[in-house]
């Protein structure tokens, strides 16, 4: 798309499905019906900020590695925000999602699964780094929910004489899988029910559908790595609780 008119048909396609999603929610009583269509239309003003930014940029390493010190942290914000904010469990999420990406990223490039290239890094960089994102916030609030909802259960473990750790080392498991289960789900349903971006996204930059395949299952496989990293060490810190946890709203 070079000319403005080309870009008048995804706006307006993208003002009804915003329109749709808000009058859904807000016809079902849902709380904060408006979230999530202001989710897209900041969405949107971020991709088009970081399109311009990025189109100059995308081939230098250093501004590259900036872009994701950015992502990160502001994925690692978001996430503790979820969790309920302070600076100490921010620092749990910065360890636990940190942790998980530096040694998903070091394997993919070490082995060549994918060109060390700025763009790449940038790309499956950034994929990687969302999933740890939403998996941190899944497993995080499933533990404390659960932690909440089986307080009694939990008591009843102190009191035998379990530790902390072993009071709710049935929930941790439970916490963990229940994060993962977008991400499995999306793996195992791949090119029978969805055909993810990064697949799409390179047969339209010009590469064979099976170069693009390869590209998907590291892309996935990697997703599954620190996906599981960052889930157990983020439930690592949440489990061994001795109070009953505040729920999360």
């Amino acid at each position: 798309m070079t000319q403005l008119g080309d870009f008048v048909p995804p706006l307006v396609g993208v003002a009804v499905l915003v329109a749709v999603t808000l009058g859904v929610l807000t016809a079902f009583r849902v709380p904060r019906p408006a979230s999530p269509a202001w989710a897209i239309l900041r969405g949107t003003a971020q991709l088009a900020a970081i399109s311009l930014v990025l189109n100059g940029v995308i081939t230098s390493p250093l501004w590259v590695g900036l872009a994701l010190v950015l992502m990160f942290t502001v994925a690692c914000a978001t996430a503790t925000r979820r969790l309920g904010w302070s600076w100490h469990r921010f620092g749990q999420v910065v360890t636990a999602m940190g942790s998980a990406v530096l040694v998903t990223l070091a394997i993919v490039f070490a082995t060549g699964a994918i060109e060390f290239a700025p763009r790449y890094a940038l790309a499956i960089g950034g994929i990687v780094i969302g999933n740890a994102m939403a998996i941190t916030t899944i497993a995080g609030r499933t533990f404390s929910q659960e932690a909440v909802n089986r307080w009694d259960e939990i008591e009843g473990w102190l009191a035998l004489g379990a530790t902390p750790r072993q009071a709710t080392a049935a929930l941790a498991r439970s916490a963990v899988y229940s994060a993962l289960i977008p991400s499995t789900d999306q793996s195992k349903t791949t090119g029978l029910v969805t055909l993810p971006g990064a697949f799409v996204g390179a047969i339209f930059g010009g590469i064979s559908p099976l170069a693009a395949g390869l590209f998907q299952v590291v892309v996935l496989a990697a997703i599954m790595a620190a996906g599981s990293m960052t889930a157990v060490v983020m439930i690592l810190f949440l489990a061994p609780v001795k109070t009953k946890p505040l729920a999360l709203r």
